[in-house]
């Protein structure tokens, strides 16, 4: 769940599971009888506290690891939110500028569709990892109720193709 305020983004520093230790957004696992939309807005107020309001879809994110283990990711954007964010055993949230968002932090995808959805573009994105190495990625967007096909595909490497 990305939460904007006053030209800030809201990120955490995941402190276990999956990505212990990286820059992230909130955000988990769907439980049985719940949208998508609802999970993003439980695991937000589980992680940090904090309560987003009307969060619009953005997206949908694929990733695959080497080791067989893969995740699909819904992204959600909400410009509104309830409460402040609180330092939970999951999760040490802070707010960055939107101009200084700590990618090197991050995990190695997040560069690639991040600023296109805070700019307002859809994104679906596919992306290879081997431990925390990108390998391969795929990022289409485009702008809100625009026409698709904006497309960006490459390797790791920064070479296109493959």
């Amino acid at each position: 769940m990305l939460v904007r305020r006053d030209g800030q983004l809201l990120l955490i520093e995941k402190r276990r599971g999956l990505g212990a230790g990286k820059v992230n957004a909130p955000g988990g696992r769907i439980e049985a009888g719940e949208s998508e939309a609802d999970a993003a807005v439980r695991e937000t107020v589980e992680e940090v506290r904090l309560r987003p309001i009307s969060p619009r879809f953005r997206g949908r994110l694929q990733f695959q690891f080497t080791d067989g283990y893969s995740i699909e990711a819904a992204v959600f954007l909400s410009d509104m939110s309830e409460g402040e964010a609180e330092e939970t055993p999951e999760a040490r949230p802070f707010w960055v500028p939107l101009d200084k968002i700590p990618y090197e932090r991050m995990w190695a995808d997040d560069h690639l569709w991040l600023p296109l959805v805070l700019a307002g573009h859809i994104v679906q994105g596919c992306f290879l990892f081997d431990g925390d190495r990108m390998l391969a990625h795929e990022v289409r967007s485009s702008p809100f109720g625009g026409p698709s096909g904006l497309s960006h595909a490459g390797r790791a490497d920064g070479r296109e193709g493959g």
